[in-house]
């Protein structure tokens, strides 16, 4: 249809419009003798066009009654082609070993969101990891099933699939997206199930039968794929197209202001922030001592971080460098939450962070001025994505059978 009316608009009066189409495209009584080629060639065309007019308004009917058709946990979150990848990033889905398909990011997003897939049918991945706040939430710690407070601020993760390094978490513990979406499910203090137990909820929601089949060609429900499905939704949720970027890579010189090009000078020199905060993610993707959590009295970390995992002394009290796209959306700072706002964020660094045996050599005073310091904050608030802001989830696919649409109290 979108051959006849490209812009897809139906015409006002289609019989005026089709007898005027026919005399302009046969070409009126005046056509010369021995014009029958040319003739048939009209009509040809004109037989092509009066068939599209004729089907035009059955094609708009089925158009307009396309979502209607569909259910509304389907309405609230459609099939869509992978996203975009925005200015600042030059790669491509095909480069990854095992691209994502839209199938297993619908399903993904449906999972991730999912309250019922927890211990007490509250608590999702999305609890903790909002997409209005840059994947993280605005509390200091995060606080899952039964109300259990954890020890951790929630960390964004947009960009993760082109991160330097693999680690995931504050402490880098697991190395895959697929192992970081199941861990949560078994912390107790998070949504608090045994794996078996997840299994055994998405089974009994038999609204997602038909997307498991989508996604992997046949209903059966797995740890694995249940984990596949959710890292291919995270894999895809993406940063950029930022003031900044439109700036640095697009050539936009309005795109900033003149305090935000300082502040980029400054943070590539004088405030030696580009040393752990760099390449298109701005984070090395490593760990890094800065003093948070240490009591001078007790010569203790409250929180030990990477060094938990690796047993390494000199991991000690270190965390793994965030990015610093959408920062601003993600306050409180720090792995803790300990720190309310960018500019507190600042003079942490510009003062050389908190003394401590294991402090970064990365981690000096800066000697910066309150302009600089201003500078900077505009800087990493000319970070945030310019994309379109995604909607939180509604409605998800349901069960025939109640008991299912929630778990164990």
């Amino acid at each position: 249809m979108s051959g006849c009316f490209p812009n897809r608009e139906q015409p006002a009066c289609l019989n005026c419009h089709a007898a005027a189409f026919i005399v302009s495209s046969i070409g009126g009584p005046g056509i010369p003798v021995g014009g029958r080629p040319l003739l048939m060639a009209r009509l040809s065309r004109l037989s092509a066009s009066l068939a599209c007019l004729v089907l035009l308004p059955f094609a708009a009917a089925c158009a307009g009654s396309g979502s209607a058709d569909r259910p509304a946990w389907e309405i609230d979150n459609p099939l869509e082609p992978l996203p975009r990848v925005p200015l600042g990033f030059d790669r491509r889905w095909a480069q990854l070993p095992v691209p994502p398909t839209p199938e297993r990011v619908r399903l993904g997003r449906w999972l991730f969101h999912d309250g019922r897939l927890s211990a007490d049918g509250t608590v999702s991945c999305g609890t903790c990891h909002r997409p209005d706040q840059g994947f993280s939430q605005a509390d200091p710690v995060s606080t899952g099933v039964f109300n259990r407070r954890g020890t951790r601020k929630s960390q964004g993760f947009a960009n993760h699939v082109w991160s330097p390094l693999p680690h995931l978490f504050w402490d880098g513990r697991v190395d895959t997206l697929e192992a970081q979406a199941v861990q949560p499910v078994t912390t107790p203090h998070e949504m608090g199930l045994t794996l078996d137990e997840l299994v055994a909820i998405v089974e009994r929601i038999d609204g997602y039968r038909p997307y498991f089949r989508e996604a992997f060609g046949d209903e059966q429900v797995t740890v694995d794929r249940i984990a596949h499905a959710i890292a291919d939704y995270e894999r895809t949720r993406l940063s950029g197209d930022s003031p900044w970027d439109r700036w640095h890579y697009g050539g936009d010189e309005r795109a900033v202001s003149e305090e935000v090009k300082r502040g980029h000078a400054l943070f590539a020199g004088k405030a030696a922030c580009q040393t752990c905060h760099m390449g298109p993610n701005l984070t090395d993707g490593a760990f890094h001592n800065v003093g948070i959590g240490w009591d001078p009295d007790t010569q203790t970390f409250a929180d030990d971080g990477r060094f938990v995992v690796t047993g390494e002394e000199v991991d000690r009290g270190a965390f793994k460098t965030p990015s610093l796209r959408d920062v601003s959306k993600r306050a409180p700072y720090m792995h803790d939450g300990s720190i309310e706002t960018l500019r507190e964020t600042v003079e942490l660094y510009n003062r050389g962070g908190n003394p401590n045996p294991h402090l970064s050599g990365k981690i000096f005073p800066l000697g910066l001025t309150g302009e600089e310091i201003d500078a900077l904050v505009a800087f990493m608030r000319a970070l945030d994505s310019g994309l379109p802001a995604e909607p939180l989830l509604t409605v998800f696919p349901p069960s025939t059978r109640p008991e299912a649409d929630v778990s164990r109290r």
